[in-house]
């Protein structure tokens, strides 16, 4: 090519590189901010507000209102529930969103469902459908 690469253009290359990294990681920091405060603060929808918080990476301003959703002041009471209840429900909700992003939850809705459709069926068992529990699917 005319020209040869010297010490010089690799350690270029590695600041780059470095700049690079440090930039994405920066990104992902600022993407999980409003979810990480949301969930120290034990806001009722923590959830949400992470969700939002990466989502609005894309523009700026839905990040924003993330950031501003989580510091919400969270002293809200849920009518449908008395402040006990509802203390623990949201408890239980940043458990769950520390341990795992939320997975847990969906799963155990979605197999109580199951089970409340099974139920409302008569008992059947929800799996492969035979009348006959021993059969195989």
């Amino acid at each position: 090519m005319g020209f040869k690469i010297t010490g010089w253009d690799w350690v270029t290359f590695a600041v780059i590189m470095v700049l690079v990294a440090g930039a994405m990681a920066f990104v992902i920091f600022l993407g999980g901010l409003p979810g990480r405060i949301a969930i120290a603060r034990k806001h009722p929808d923590a959830e949400a507000v992470k969700l939002m918080g990466w989502a609005g990476l894309l523009t700026a301003l839905p990040w924003i209102q993330a950031l501003i959703w989580a510091f919400k002041p969270t002293d809200i009471v849920d009518i449908r529930r008395f402040p006990p209840e509802e203390r623990e429900e949201i408890e239980k909700n940043i458990a769950q969103l520390r341990a795992n992003g939320g997975k847990r939850k969906r799963r155990r809705k979605k197999a109580e469902r199951d089970q409340a459709a099974a139920e409302a069926d008569g008992g059947a068992p929800a799996g492969n459908g035979h009348d006959d529990p021993g059969a195989s699917p």
